[in-house]
């Protein structure tokens, strides 16, 4: 299938924007590439620390040139339902690269929060913060030159992004990703929602709420909704980073089991010692970023990769901008609705044919780049084989579904949800802002009503419960920024502003801070910017003030005389407190240099 013009015109946009940054990128992989392997080059006393831990065989290898060593960077906690599986993950690597002909070593821990639990409460001004500190964090381990491949163990929110950025970082290393999967389908995630709503009203206790949650939440795993951490996986298999199929099967089986083991042996296969040499610098070009926003629109994924697609493709040499994902929006199809775009959870998904599907319909229309470089060695079109176990325990490769399972979960591109993708811009008078349209009903996307500002959501809360909400309006949380207080999400406001629109309200939510991925049914303008900190137009505001969020449209507006709005004072909020201990302390060098959400949020 020929290419998509739209397609084929925002690469090459791209490329030419990118040309300089990313040609000193290439340039400079290609010189670190061409020390191979780099533990050769250390001295005796270097090389003998870096095996010094190990067994008799692994430390004859690494004392040879010819045998592979793989770095493993894992962000393995037992806290973390989507990470606890990784605990046993380097020893089967480890066993694997043996029989390989290689070696493994875990070359360093990254921290890894979890959003679930932060959500609403002080460590999620961390959350973003994280992000770079995973980075670097990875960068750290990756520093000894003691490895000729990489694989990354990491799932949720920051965790992939900031891995992402530290493989690119280091980009003259193949890389593979390892995904662990989702958790088995546990509560329908629309009855959680419809709980957390009905505990907003008061109308079940605390108790009751929590037996949801714990019903909902409740195995290892990743969460089952298709919020970052599930985005994220589309995005390493849709850009080539996963092995085929990788991305949505169970933790703890022997289908996963094998998926690790194959992962291992391809990271072995790309190195510099064999005929396949496969940098993931060059791995990930402008080719693979417009996949991966195809895949986030076509998917209805989460509005956080605005921010973290963003700064990974700027770790690669590549400058992504808003614009690109808004011109790619106008002709990416929605084919999939998995909850909180639909009631659908990420295994119904997977079993209607998951990935494999959706690139099938996505290559076919021309929508996505087949011609690029993968860790699997192939074009795109090696991705549309999907995983089965065979008889020795092996995987059997066979061609993914060429029809879906379930409509109501995944459909053609001839019949899509929705002719345009999940992710939109809104641009106007006060900044630029994105939205995740794809969970919204088209009779609520459009709200015109009075601001309401606050400058907390526990501010939001408080009127809520004080019977001050019912009415019509456009709630604004400001002062959430990247500058402000680390960008928290403000997933804790969904339930409540659910509850307004079900009593038959307009309303939508305004801010420079994020949503969760989860982004529900109320349309929420996010990530604005200018923001607030800044001086952006969202500071000026006042209560009262009328306001259009239409993403049909592509506008965010205030409706008030211009020049009367130019003339306003900023409003400003004092940010130099610690109510969080050591929390704000930690972000204060992120807060002062955090750069505005259209240019990925972070410091690196």
């Amino acid at each position: 299938m020929t290419l998509h013009a739209r397609i084929g015109e925002v690469t090459e946009r791209i490329a030419r924007r990118s040309e300089s940054s990313r040609g000193q990128y290439l340039e400079r992989i290609a010189i670190a590439g061409e020390r191979k392997p780099n533990r050769t080059k250390l001295s005796c006393s270097n090389l003998a620390h870096g095996f010094a831990a190990c067994g008799p065989g692994d430390k004859a290898a690494l004392r040879g040139e010819t045998a592979p060593n793989i770095g493993i960077i894992t962000a393995y906690n037992d806290m973390l339902s989507a990470h606890q599986p990784y605990q046993r993950y380097p020893d089967l690597i480890k066993e694997a690269a043996r029989a390989a002909g290689g070696v493994a070593e875990v070359a360093g821990g990254v921290p890894a929060m979890c959003d679930g639990v932060t959500q609403g409460q002080g460590g999620m001004e961390l959350s973003l913060f994280s992000r770079d500190t995973i980075a670097m964090a990875a960068g750290i381990g990756l520093s000894h030159d003691m490895f000729d491949a990489a694989v990354y163990l990491g799932i949720c929110d920051k965790i992939v992004p900031g891995l992402l950025i530290a493989a690119l970082t280091f980009g003259h290393l193949p890389a593979v990703f390892i995904p662990a999967g989702p958790m088995p389908s546990g509560m329908p995630n629309p009855a959680r929602s419809k709980a957390r709503q009905l505990y907003a009203e008061r109308k079940i206790s605390w108790d009751e709420l929590l037996d949801v949650e714990a019903k909902s939440y409740h195995a290892p795993g990743t969460c089952t909704f298709y919020g970052t951490a599930n985005s994220n996986q589309m995005l390493m298999e849709i850009m080539g980073l996963h092995i085929p199929g990788a991305s949505f099967v169970n933790p703890d089986t022997p289908l996963r089991d094998a998926l690790t083991r194959a992962a291992t042996s391809r990271a072995l296969a790309i190195t510099a010692q064999g005929n396949e040499y496969t940098p993931v610098g060059a791995v990930i070009d402008e080719r693979a970023i417009v996949n991966g926003v195809v895949g986030l629109h076509a998917t209805g994924g989460s509005t956080n990769h605005t921010l973290h697609l963003v700064a990974a493709a700027k770790a690669a040499g590549i400058r992504l901008t808003w614009d690109d994902f808004a011109d790619l929006s106008e002709v990416v199809p929605l084919l999939a609705r998995v909850y909180p775009n639909g009631k659908a959870d990420v295994n119904d998904f997977h079993n209607a044919g998951g990935m494999q599907y959706l690139m099938r319909e996505l290559l076919g229309e021309g929508l996505l780049h087949e011609d690029v470089r993968t860790a699997w060695g192939s074009g795109l079109g090696g991705y549309l084989k999907t995983p089965t176990l065979g008889e020795d325990g092996g995987i059997v490769w066979n061609e993914g579904r060429t029809t879906s399972g379930d409509e109501t979960v995944l459909r053609p591109v001839s019949d899509p949800f929705s002719p345009e993708g999940g992710l939109a811009l809104l641009d106007g008078n006060l900044g630029r802002a994105v939205i995740k349209v794809s969970a919204v009903k088209p009779e609520h996307q459009v709200v015109e009503a009075p601001a309401l500002i606050f400058h907390s959501q526990e501010e939001l809360s408080d009127a809520f419960r004080a019977g001050q909400l019912e009415r019509d309006f456009v709630a604004v949380i400001r002062f959430q920024g990247p500058k402000a207080n680390g960008m928290p999400e403000l997933h804790k406001l969904t339930p409540t502003l659910g509850v307004l629109q079900d009593r038959g309200y307009k309303v939508a939510l305004l801010t420079d801070g994020r949503m969760s991925g989860a982004s529900g049914k109320v349309p929420a303008a996010t990530h604005v910017t200018p923001e607030a900190a800044d001086g952006g137009p969202i500071a000026k505001l006042h209560d009262g003030d009328i306001v259009r969020v239409d993403p049909p449209r592509g506008r965010l507006h205030v409706f008030v005389d211009q020049a009367e709005f130019n003339a306003r004072e900023a409003a400003v909020a004092d940010l130099s407190g610690n109510e969080f201990g050591l929390g704000r302390e930690m972000f204060r060098m992120f807060r002062a240099n955090a750069q505005p959400a259209e240019m990925g949020a972070g410091v690196l």
